[in-house]
């Protein structure tokens, strides 16, 4: 992925969020402004999809890391972002 795809699309992320904990994660999250765009992409798996600018990857893996510490966030990983490969 280019530069430019990345700045107009923004970066992709996936992770697993301990169940009873989605509500207070998402919360959270949000009250962080213009970090990322969450949305859960499995709900059996308890598996949520983050799309985040590329100029606020620093401060999203700032708060993932401290979600990872406290056992909330799982299995974080940066993948293709899925909007770019669905419009290829």
């Amino acid at each position: 992925m280019n530069d430019l795809t990345s700045k107009n699309y923004g970066l992709y992320y996936q992770a697993n969020i301990q169940r009873e904990l989605c509500w207070y994660f998402a919360a959270i999250l949000r009250s962080f402004e213009h970090v990322c765009f969450d949305r859960t992409l499995d709900v059996q798996e308890s598996l949520f999809e983050f799309f985040v600018p590329v100029d606020m990857e620093d401060e999203f893996l700032d708060i993932m890391q401290f979600f990872e510490r406290e056992n909330v966030v799982m299995n974080l990983k940066k993948l293709p972002n899925r909007l770019i490969e669905a419009e290829a």
